[in-house]
Order: structure tokens, then sequence, then C-alpha cells
């Protein structure tokens, strides 16, 4: 116990590191997963078509793949980024791919008669996605998307392979020192843990805490 208190601070840093890569993560592939899951919900055939092919390729490569070809094999055409800068757009383009998905369920699961009753109103095209689509679509993901945050955290610790001292990789080097990989490990994996349960508890309370939709018509 002496000895995971006097490793703790260290850890911590690293599960600092790992939740601001994930908070940037999560603001910048949500967006471009809202849009994917618009454009794949288009009435025309072929954006729809291309956007889901898309969405395919990427969910399809796996994280650290996605990592090693953006750190690795971008400076191969001249463009080099930084570890952490690597790893970011590594999760957002996975961020956007996966949660893409998740908005189109939610976009095709608004009842086609609450689309009907807005053109009836007079409202036009985007009134309507403004007003009566999005507000339903956001609520009914909520919920999954807490979720996939969880995971895009847990993502993070591939940076280790390219040397960013998140949380795993600073395990890795105590325990590489010391030689208690259980320990550390033990101590890692818990605060990994923490933050999924404090996520779970954050599901639970907006779960009990949905009301009946009220539309605005």
């Amino acid at each position: 116990m002496e000895f995971l208190a006097d490793q703790l601070p260290t850890l911590l840093g690293g599960l600092r590191t790992s939740a601001w890569l994930a908070l940037i993560s999560i603001v910048l592939g949500l967006p471009c997963g809202l849009l994917l899951g618009l454009l794949a919900t288009s009435s025309i055939a072929a954006v729809r078509w291309a956007t889901l092919v898309v969405v395919e390729v990427f969910r399809g490569i796996p994280m650290l793949l996605l990592v090693y070809f953006v750190y690795f094999g971008l400076p191969g055409v001249g463009l080099s980024l930084a570890a952490e800068t690597a790893l970011v757009v590594s999760l957002v383009v996975s961020a956007a791919a996966y949660t893409s998905e998740i908005f189109r369920a939610g976009l095709l699961g608004v009842a086609r008669g609450h689309r009907e009753a807005a053109r009836s109103l007079g409202l036009t095209g985007f009134q309507e996605l403004r007003h009566i689509v999005l507000p339903q679509a956001l609520r009914a993901v909520r919920l999954p998307i807490i979720s996939f945050s969880v995971l895009i955290f847990q993502y993070t610790s591939v940076g280790f392979a390219i040397g960013i001292p998140e949380l795993l990789s600073r395990s890795y080097a105590i325990g590489s020192v010391t030689f208690n990989y259980l320990g550390v490990f033990v101590l890692a994996g818990a605060l990994y843990a923490t933050v999924a349960i404090a996520a779970s508890g954050l599901m639970h309370l907006l779960r009990r805490d949905r009301a009946p939709q009220v539309l605005p018509f």
C-alpha cells in the first residue's frame, strides 16, 4: 500500500493527460459524427452510400493501426504531427466514424409523423431539422454517446505506442523501474474503472431523469 501511495501522484498525472486527450477528441469528434450521421440519412443516394462506405472503412481500421498511420505514415507525404496531435486526430476520426452510426440511428428513430406535421406547418427543411428532428435525436442518443466517450478515454492508452505519457505509459514506466508490475497495473486499472463507473452513474441519473417528450407544436 505504501508503494501504491507513492506512485499514485505519477499515475494521476497520466490520468489527467488521458482525460484531457479524450475530452479534446470527444469535443471534436462528436460534431463530425453528427455531420456524417446527417449525410448518411441524406435523400441523395450517392451521398448516403459514399458516407456509409467512408464510415465502414474507418470503423474497420484498428485504432493502433490508425495511430501508426497518422504518426509514422503521414510524414512520408510531408505531414509530420506531434504525438499528442496524431493521437487526437486518430481518436477524432474513429469517434466520428463510430458515433455517426449512433446519430444515424437517432435521426432515423424520429417518427415520420413528426416530420410530416412539421412540413404541414410550413417549416423549411432546416427548421424541421433544427426544431423537430435534432432535439429528439440528440435526446435519444445521449446515453450511447456517454458510453462511447468512456471507450474513447480507454482508447487513449494506445498513446503508449508513440511515447505519450498517459496513464498506461506511466504505469509501464513505473513497473519497468520497480518491477512491481502487478501492483502498478492494478492501480492503473482501478483508475480506468473509476472513470467508467462515474460515467455509468451519470447514465443512470440521465435514464431516471427521462421525461415524456413534448413536441413544440
